[in-house]
């Protein structure tokens, strides 16, 4: 059941087309779940099922990490998280700094899901001196001016940017001064950075009117039907 080649070419991990990339989280969710179930095998059609796509697509992405699975039995579970977890970096944490400790920062702090995938919050900091000291999820925020020490003292890899808008841009290039080269932006605004750091942009108002045109394109049909 295990694939051609136990270890992917490191070529073929830096290629992989972006949406396969932007597959790879949702498989490797699913695949965590099945092995937290005791499942060890997995067919492409239900690795489809758990990610929402079809299974010509989950074979297709799995093709690029070389694995195949057998025909009549699918794939290892076991492996694929292994495999998926190494490509996405999960085997190796990578301490996040939070920017902004407003409602959004609280609640991000809060979140499991960034440790169990990895993602540990290590530190938290904002521009408030009245919350400056105070502890969320058991971190104290430190002050915005203390990140650079912050960041180099907990070897914090990832930036979130959960300040008003504006103040997005001024956290964004605050991080990229402390050296923070791969950034998570929540901020309801458009920020840049430079070339070399990767920036991904969480915009829940946008996400919520685009639910708000296929509602509206609902509604419009039921009341001409």
């Amino acid at each position: 059941m295990a694939p051609a080649s136990d270890t992917p070419d490191a070529d073929v991990e830096t290629s992989l087309p972006e949406a396969t990339v932007a597959r790879l989280p949702v498989y490797f969710r699913g695949l965590v779940e099945l092995a937290d179930e005791g499942t060890t095998t997995v067919s492409s059609q239900q690795l489809a099922e758990l990610a929402g796509v079809n299974a010509a697509k989950v074979r297709k992405d799995l093709s690029y990490l070389g694995s195949y699975g057998t025909r009549g039995v699918g794939y290892e579970v076991g492996f694929l998280v292994q495999q998926i977890g190494r490509i996405l970096g999960s085997a190796d944490p990578a301490p996040v700094v939070i920017v902004g400790a407003g409602n959004l920062g609280k609640a991000l702090s809060r979140y499991g899901g960034f440790g169990a995938s990895g993602f540990p919050v290590a530190a938290i900091v904002d521009a408030d001196p009245a919350v400056v000291g105070r502890k969320v999820a058991g971190i104290a925020v430190r002050h915005v001016d203390d990140l650079r020490t912050v960041v180099r003292d907990e070897g914090c890899l990832v930036g979130i940017v959960a300040t008003p808008a504006t103040a997005a841009q001024e956290a964004v290039d605050r991080l990229v001064d402390a050296g923070v080269r791969s950034i998570l932006n929540f901020a309801p605004t458009i920020v840049i950075a430079p070339d070399d750091v990767g920036l991904r942009k969480v915009d829940l108002a946008t996400e919520l009117h685009i639910l708000g045109y296929y509602e509206h394109q609902r509604g419009a049909t039921r009341a001409t039907g």
